[in-house]
């Protein structure tokens, strides 16, 4: 059906809340709508059919992101011959990140006169990825935080592409990249695309002399080896061996170590990394099926103010340049803080693994997940308890994805040669699969005490310049070997 078989109609003014315009058939598909089945006695929606159908006006399947939140008009179909009618429906988004957190001292209402002790306001600053749509915090500093006293020239920070396609297996010696004082410079991406990049660390020392935001995209930092302090606006999050940091884009940082020897693994989002929807409730509770809840989630703690006046340097990265920026006041100068968007630790090692009686598949891992992403964590677990099972992975043909495995720790049975911070990538478009004699080897096994975490892309990856140089040759015909 084209646009030219929709009549008309007008918006509910619930939508927008006020009276809405006439909207023509040929600016819908601007909106969401999608095909119900009319009831054969009143000839009404059947609202039990609400689940997502295909797209009349625009032959797409609904987004797996929304859910419908309620039916606010009805819109005739100019002809009723396929027995439709073409339904005008609100829809909301699962909220999807930290649930609610609260820090030191905030007022009873928000966006109210908030006074400090000799009667001045405090500065009231909303923070949010997603601008006013999504979820968010507000934040209370006792200087305003747009105090810019001077700006660096930038300097470029994009990767160095050197294969934008191609079509093989690829190991890489991750443990190879060398170590360097300064956090921002041992930063190596490896594997990018346009929705996130993969990038290597060996920070031999945090930041002493500057902060650090990243304005393009969402940090997901798991701690390898080392361990410290990720000081923010909202707080501080100590973290160790096998913690994923989650950094929503925009925070003001500064990340310490606890000494010189620190190894982490980074995803770079240019989307909001979320909690993946399947373990969601319609209100953004972390159901029971999920592999971990929200007790597992660390928030920032330790909010302790600082009414510093200075010079205070914001290394600020904004398509791919990194811009210094200096402020008059101290950025972590929030008394208080509520809301949804904010950093938080989760531990590798509190994520609950998923078994069954034969081989389950890798979704059962799913952590995370972004725009055209997964992250997943191998845990040690028990393995399958059928009497004929394997153990092994089965071979699989990777079609719609690129998939990088980040090696941690432990015995991985379905490789050889594999060790501690090594990276496989396996490119869609190929199969891969156990080497050779892993199957045979896993039957009869227990258990494994791998620990891995994994990223699955659904656009393929480029290679960088660095990662040709912490490249292991041979990987690609390891499996005939």
């Amino acid at each position: 059906m084209g646009h030219e078989d929709v009549d008309a109609f007008r918006l509910p003014s619930e939508f927008f809340g006020v009276d809405a315009p006439d909207v023509g058939a040929v600016d819908i598909p601007v909106y969401t709508f999608q095909r119900l089945e009319v009831r054969q006695a009143s000839g009404e929606p059947d609202r039990s059919k609400i689940a997502r159908m295909p797209d009349l006006v625009t032959g797409f399947e609904m987004p797996e992101d929304v859910f419908v939140k309620e039916m606010v008009g009805v819109g005739n179909q100019s002809n009723l011959q396929h027995g439709v009618k073409i339904i005008f429906i609100n829809f909301g988004e699962r909220s999807a990140m930290p649930h609610y957190h609260s820090l030191g001292t905030i007022p009873h209402k928000r966006h109210t006169q908030f006074r400090q002790g000799d009667g001045s306001l405090y500065s009231e600053q909303l923070f949010s990825t997603e601008g006013f749509s999504n979820d968010y915090s507000l934040l209370y500093h006792i200087h305003p935080p747009t105090e810019i006293i001077a700006t660096d020239a930038p300097y470029d920070a994009q990767p160095r592409i050197a294969e934008e396609k191609m079509l093989k297996h690829r190991s890489f010696d991750g443990f190879l990249v060398k170590p360097e004082a300064d956090f921002l410079q041992s930063r190596k991406a490896v594997l990018v695309n346009n929705d996130c990049h993969i990038v290597l660390a060996a920070p031999a020392a945090g930041m002493e002399n500057y902060f650090y935001k990243n304005a393009d995209a969402d940090e997901l930092i798991f701690v390898h080896h080392g361990g410290g302090t990720l000081k923010t606006t909202y707080g501080e999050l100590s973290f160790g061996y096998g913690d994923y940091l989650l950094v929503p884009r925009g925070t003001i940082y500064q990340i310490q170590f606890d000494g010189p020897d620190n190894r982490l693994f980074i995803v770079e989002s240019f989307s909001p990394i979320r909690y993946p929807k399947k373990y969601l409730s319609p209100y953004g509770q972390l159901l029971e099926h999920s592999p971990y809840c929200e007790r597992d989630i660390r928030g920032p703690q330790s909010l302790s103010p600082r009414d510093e006046k200075g010079d205070f340097l914001i290394q600020t990265k904004k398509k791919g340049r990194v811009y210094g920026i200096h402020y008059g006041h101290h950025p972590f100068d929030v008394v208080g803080w509520d809301g949804y968007c904010y950093p938080f630790a989760f531990s590798i090692h509190d994520f609950e693994p998923i078994t069954g009686r034969v081989h389950q598949p890798p979704p059962v891992h799913q952590t995370f997940e972004g725009h055209n992403f997964v992250v997943c964590s191998f845990v040690p677990r028990l393995f399958d308890y059928h009497p004929m099972s394997i153990p092994a992975p089965y071979n699989h043909s990777n079609i719609d994805s690129d998939e990088v495995i980040y090696y941690v720790d432990g015995d991985f049975m379905s490789r050889k040669n594999v060790t501690r911070g090594m990276i496989t990538l396996h490119p869609g478009g190929i199969p891969h699969g156990p080497h050779p004699g892993a199957v045979a080897r896993s039957i009869g096994a227990k258990e494994t005490k791998e620990l891995a975490v994994m990223v699955d892309t659904f656009h393929p990856l480029m290679l960088t310049v660095e990662a040709l140089g912490i490249e292991n040759q041979g990987y690609t015909m390891s499996w005939a070997e």
